[in-house]
């Protein structure tokens, strides 16, 4: 299963810092950063691709993402 975040942040290098500053916590909650894109279009909107291990764990860590203030629209996926 893949899920897809799509972040809106009006400070790129911030979010990003704090973003691999998170790995850790990503990997305990099963999740597997694949890719990471930038809009060319609109600079603070990024899109990142996961690999997920267990959906109720990446389910946890998105909830607190969001208490944290790093709220994303996710999208939970599989190959069709």
């Amino acid at each position: 299963m893949q899920l897809i975040c799509h972040i809106s942040t009006p400070f790129y290098d911030t979010w990003k810092s704090a973003f691999d500053a998170d790995a850790e916590n990503r990997a305990a909650a099963g999740l597997t950063m694949m890719q990471i894109w930038r809009s060319l279009d609109a600079q603070t909107e990024v899109t990142v691709l996961f690999n997920v291990a267990d959906r109720s764990r990446a389910e946890k860590w998105l909830e607190q993402e969001a208490i944290l203030g790093r709220a994303a629209t996710p999208h939970f996926l599989k190959t069709a």
